[in-house]
């Protein structure tokens, strides 16, 4: 069954002519009268009197012609919904990042991005490195803005996918701060120290994992808490719980306000960068616009 009989029938019940319908509904009076014997042919009864002039309805097709305009205009209503629908869709920009990258770098675009995202309001998905990238793949989002070190390294079909480094940054042991400034633990004292860890499932938590096995100078941690949250993990440290893994993007106002300080050295941070991956293809207007503006120098 198609909506188009469904209009022709309104439209004959209106007229009660099949050669005035079919003018207004700009067919010829052949293929109308074809439209409404389908129609009728999908009921299985008649919905005209044969013959008739003017046009009478059968029982059938009284009692459908109710059923038919309710039919139509709640399609058309629905049709509507959905273009409004996608209307706002094509308008708004979806990124998917971690946690700690919606923290920092997306909050600083926020800021840079108000009068665009007055007219195209962003969605910021928060996920894991291996959602964020699947994401993308699948073209649910526009957007992954996601950590690259060789130990997390992804592989993406460089003939799909394009990137843009936005930043670099590195991952310091940070410890609360004593009355003098100094580490309240530290790595160079004696005995094992406090350490907050991140589960390896997490990007952050593979970076660091990956550095300490690898360093013949690893200290001796004893590991005390274990939480997805880099956030979490900033108060754990405040608090003088131990030393957890931050980037210094995050925790560098508070070291030089002495409120937190390093608990190592040079050998202990972790570099990464960050870099925003999007499809090479042609995204929405929106999309485009963003992708130039997060990425002009």
């Amino acid at each position: 069954m198609q909506i188009k009989w469904l209009e022709d029938f309104l439209m004959l019940a209106q007229e009660r002519s099949f050669t005035r319908a079919a003018e207004l509904r700009h067919v010829t009076h052949p293929a109308f009268g074809r439209r409404i014997r389908a129609l009728e042919a999908w009921s299985g009864t008649a919905l005209v009197v044969p013959g008739s002039s003017p046009v009478r309805l059968t029982p059938a097709g009284e009692s459908f012609l109710e059923t038919c305009g309710l039919m139509t205009r709640t399609l058309a209503q629905s049709h509507e919904e959905l273009q409004s629908i996608a209307g706002q869709q094509a308008q708004t920009i979806l990124l998917a990042t971690g946690r700690t990258l919606a923290r920092t770098i997306v909050a600083d675009w926020l800021l840079r991005l108000g009068p665009l995202l007055q007219n195209s309001p962003l969605t910021v998905y928060t996920r894991t490195l291996h959602e964020a990238v699947t994401m993308l793949e699948q073209d649910e989002i526009h957007f992954s803005l996601i950590y690259h070190h060789p130990a997390i390294a992804v592989r993406w079909d460089a003939r799909q996918f394009s990137y843009v480094q936005i930043a670099s940054d590195r991952m310091v042991p940070v410890s609360r701060a004593n009355p003098e400034g100094q580490a309240r633990h530290s790595f160079a004292a004696p005995g094992s120290v406090p350490y907050l860890a991140y589960p390896h499932r997490m990007a952050l938590g593979r970076l660091v994992e990956d550095h300490l096995s690898q360093n013949p100078n690893a200290p001796r941690l004893h590991r005390i808490l274990e939480c997805d949250s880099a956030d979490a993990q900033y108060e754990y440290v405040h608090k003088g719980l131990g030393v957890a893994w931050l980037p210094w993007s995050m925790v560098h106002a508070d070291c030089k306000a002495r409120r937190l300080a390093l608990a190592g050295g040079r050998n202990m941070e972790v570099r990464f960068d960050v870099r925003l991956y999007r499809a090479k293809r042609r995204l929405s207007t929106a999309a485009e616009e963003f992708w130039r503006r997060v990425t002009e120098r």
